[in-house]
């Protein structure tokens, strides 16, 4: 690993927003998927969720560009166990749908912990998601067509908790725990060599501030 690629991989984690996620409901179009997990890399999100029946949330295809491997996708089989582990967090929960109690989905606090509920393509937002979730947030539309793509919408809504989050100076701070992040410092620099001690059960060997192995623990 050069020191261009620790330093960058240092800088990706120190950035990343513990408190800020997705949580789909059932969205199923892999291309959508791999959209959002796009996004959720782009804006720094740790760890995202999914209510699926599928075996494996699939995000190979182009579009994902790689971002399986930095997004990690938390996947349940039912929005209850979902939306435990949110509320464990203290997230405010806002779902993406379009009802009277809707808001300008600009005029939320996104430095608050959010979680944000994006629907299946074509069914949308369950009724239960919206009975559990705190409040719906909408994009204002002016044309003959009042929805827009998934991924869209979660890019769109994304993008201003990161313009809120940027301003408030949230990305200043390192919010991962010291274990989490050396952890992922050593997993994501040396992909080859994390599985042979996680197979083996043995701890990372610590690293330099270049990012060389300088030795490991006894």
């Amino acid at each position: 690993m050069t020191p261009e690629r620790f330093e960058k991989i240092s800088t990706v984690l120190s950035r990343r927003q513990m408190d800020l996620t997705v949580l789909m409901e059932h969205v199923s179009t892999p291309h959508n998927l791999a959209a959002i997990a796009r996004t959720c890399d782009a804006v720094g999100i740790f760890e995202a969720h999914a209510v699926t029946d599928l075996q494996q949330i699939e995000l190979k295809q182009r579009a994902a560009s790689g971002s399986r491997k930095w997004v990690q996708v938390r996947t349940y089989e039912s929005l209850e166990p979902a939306f435990a582990v949110l509320r464990q967090q203290n997230m405010q929960i806002l779902c993406a749908h379009f009802d009277q109690n809707a808001v300008d989905f600009r005029d939320v606090d996104y430095t608050k912990p959010t979680a944000i509920v994006l629907g299946a393509e074509l069914t949308g937002i369950s009724d239960e998601a919206l009975s559990k979730a705190d409040g719906s947030i909408i994009v204002p539309m002016f044309g003959m067509i009042q929805s827009l793509n998934v991924s869209v919408a979660s890019a769109l809504i994304l993008y201003e908790a990161q313009r809120q989050r940027m301003e408030a100076g949230l990305y200043d701070i390192r919010h991962m725990n010291d274990q989490t992040f050396e952890n992922l410092l050593f997993e994501w620099g040396y992909p080859r060599l994390a599985p042979y001690y996680k197979k083996k059960k043995r701890v990372y060997p610590m690293m330099d501030v270049k990012g060389n192995i300088r030795y490991e623990h006894e």
